[in-house]
């Protein structure tokens, strides 16, 4: 997976945005996001026809602009849908599926110290994301934030992996961020609740 697609990395959800989550995507693609993460959890998120309906159309939001379209956590929805990807916990059965039934797919898998780094390289991971490095409300059962230090310490030690921080990042930290290490940064609430997209994006941007 080339690295500069991770740079400014979108993860959403329905429930995640204050109005319409296609309007909020389509606005985020115009302003320059490098690659979007469909995320859909939590209370009121979307299930059934539905929930894929949903998918379909960000993906299809997605291919308009061509940035890759990652499935959070679903293989069966990824493989349907034909998606450029998909991003898991540390699950090997998960990993191990969509790899035998996805060739030539990207697989992202979420990491929070070298002992996750290294266990995620060895199951054939493309790119990893490395959180929280602050704290998040998007997620409620995420693990303690770990600053910059886990970021640091694992770019230390592999150092041309593909890595996109997550986790309470915004357009005033996102520049520290990078500074650590990570290739790129991933953000939901930064981008879902910004009342002017294109500029947060572009200040973003900025820190690449």
């Amino acid at each position: 997976m080339k690295r500069e697609m991770l740079e400014i990395y979108f993860v959403m959800g329905s429930n995640n945005c204050k109005k319409d989550p296609l309007l909020v995507l389509r606005e985020a693609l115009e302003a320059g996001i490098t690659c979007f993460q469909f995320r859909e959890k939590g209370e009121g998120a979307l299930t059934g026809q539905a929930y894929e309906k949903f998918a379909s159309d960000c993906q299809q939001l997605c291919a308009a602009y061509q940035v890759p379209f990652i499935i959070n956590d679903d293989v069966n929805l990824a493989l349907k849908l034909n998606a450029d990807g998909i991003h898991v916990g540390q699950n090997d059965l998960a990993i191990s599926t969509f790899r035998e039934q996805a060739k030539g797919k990207i697989i992202g898998v979420s990491v929070h110290n070298v002992h996750d780094m290294r266990e995620a390289i060895a199951d054939g991971a493309d790119y990893v994301g490395i959180g929280p490095i602050y704290t998040t409300q998007t997620k409620k059962d995420a693990q303690p934030p770990t600053g910059v230090t886990a970021l640091k310490t694992i770019r230390k030690q592999f150092n041309t992996f593909p890595i996109v921080a997550i986790g309470g990042i915004t357009e005033a930290n996102a520049n520290k961020v990078r500074s650590a290490g990570a290739d790129g940064v991933a953000l939901i609430s930064a981008i879902c609740h910004s009342t002017q997209i294109k500029t947060t994006v572009e200040n973003l941007r900025r820190t690449v």
